[in-house]
């Protein structure tokens, strides 16, 4: 199938900001599928409410736009009912990790066969550009006049100490980079998580002095580097791309198929 066949054009021009990272991440999400060759009813993409959420409206895929914070929860619903099909979750800072907190760090506790994508734009872009869990100290938002005190999660270490067995970490400048670690958070066995930093020119930038999208595209560049490199030898500060956890452990589908099929033993014995 062509990039074409998963999306619904009839749903385009898309909703977001002229320079908003989501309309990439969904780019590099489609080739992921694309060059994995899914077929696509048997693909399900659950997502809540928010900027990052409307990727399910452009999706030809079965979809759900849920409840606020409750993406995780309903694709748990799925993923249990149909074990057999690929349940995608795209979420922003709110559906991933404020309301959708809790969900989050269950999934990966459980290590349930799902991909979860967080679009971390550090702001919540569709209400009017509050501070968010993933904003972090000195962020100036509508929330926050006079800057965020509040730190901010990092999603790699949440993950990665919450249990989830694939944790990976790009950008949307590295766009071709992402559709790589997407293809392979799909491919694997257990709760991935695979966190892309997108820009929001319209709130974040704006405020924060980032300037427009080039800018701050130009910072996803520049401020970020790949695992065992040499930059970030030289300079730890920068923030590491790439893949964080891969390992093997349990899956609870296939764990709560060994619970029924020993109860209806029991019950037949």
């Amino acid at each position: 199938m062509a990039v074409k066949d998963y999306l619904r054009e009839r749903f385009f021009p898309h909703m977001w900001c002229p320079g908003c990272g989501h309309g990439t991440i969904l780019n590099s999400l489609i080739r992921a599928v694309e060059e994995l060759q899914l077929n696509k009813n048997e693909i399900v993409m659950t997502s809540g409410i928010g900027c990052s959420a409307r990727i399910s409206g452009y999706v030809d895929f079965h979809s759900l736009h849920t409840l606020h914070g409750r993406a995780l929860a309903f694709a748990t619903g799925v993923k249990l009912s149909r074990p057999n099909l690929n349940v995608l979750v795209p979420m922003g800072d709110g559906d991933a990790l404020a309301i959708g907190g809790n969900h989050f760090i269950h999934a990966a506790r459980r290590n349930i066969d799902i991909t979860a994508i967080v679009m971390n734009n550090r702001i919540y872009g569709m209400t009017g550009g509050q501070f968010s869990p993933l904003s972090g100290p000195g962020v100036k938002a509508t929330t926050a006049p006079y800057l965020t005190i509040d730190s901010n999660f990092d999603v790699v270490e949440l993950a990665r100490a919450a249990g989830a067995t694939f944790v990976a970490r790009s950008t949307a400048y590295h766009a071709k980079e992402s559709t790589e670690l997407l293809k392979k958070a799909i491919l694997h066995k257990g709760f991935s998580v695979v966190e892309i930093l997108s820009q929001c020119p319209t709130h974040y930038g704006r405020k924060n002095k980032e300037g427009d999208a080039v800018s701050m595209l130009e910072l996803h560049k520049t401020n970020t580097a790949k695992l065992g490199s040499k930059a970030l030898e030289e300079n730890p500060n920068l923030v590491p791309r790439g893949i964080f956890v891969e390992k093997d452990r349990p899956e609870y589908c296939a764990e709560y198929d060994k619970i029924i099929a020993y109860a209806t033993r029991e019950k037949v014995s």
